[in-house]
């Protein structure tokens, strides 16, 4: 009876170990798969922002051009962060960026982009959720890739650094190109 008292921590050091290995093998909690990869974008038409601005749909993501379509909120700290590296992206040829704001007041995302900048040539916006959900999206800020023809070819989840704007977003632009 007294090494059985031994070996319950050793078998409870077992059983932690095996999940802490299996997290290790699993995808990372930011890579979320999507259903729409390889599909059509939702075909509803999100109306603009506001006056300044003009909303998009499916005729305009399927113009011919590479379509970055990034969503964020004025609540959302990362969108704040991801800001410079989206008014870089925005100067690359080849492709358009709009913007989707989701579940958020027109003012609210208003004041967000004269505080950050706005690198949009177009804003959707979708305060209440529902076209949001329709593109499977579980937060901010989230980037779409759109090929010319309108299909979603990439999604990220998380705020975009230099990094994987080089490593993942720009291969999956590239991918989209050859696609359209």
């Amino acid at each position: 009876m007294n090494r059985l008292i031994y070996a319950i921590p050793a078998l409870g050091f077992a059983v932690l170990a095996f999940f802490l290995f299996k997290s290790l093998v699993m995808p990372a909690p930011d890579v979320l798969p999507s259903a729409l990869i390889d599909k059509p974008a939702p075909q509803h038409i999100l109306p603009a922002l506001d006056a300044q601005t003009q909303g998009f749909g499916p005729r305009e993501l399927a113009s011919g051009k590479v379509v970055i379509v990034n969503v964020f909120s004025s609540t959302c700290v990362p969108c704040r962060i991801e800001a410079p590296v989206l008014d870089r992206l925005a100067t690359l040829p080849g492709m358009t960026l709009y913007g989707f704001v989701w579940e958020d007041k027109p003012q609210s995302a208003r004041k967000f982009l004269d505080e950050v900048g706005n690198p949009f040539s177009r804003i959707g916006l979708d305060s209440d959720g529902s076209i949001g959900r329709e593109w499977g999206i579980y937060g901010w800020p989230e980037t779409y890739v759109v090929d010319g023809r309108g299909i979603i070819r990439f999604k990220y989840v998380g705020a975009l650094t230099d990094q994987v704007v080089a490593q993942q977003l720009m291969p999956a632009i590239e991918k989209a190109k050859l696609a359209s």
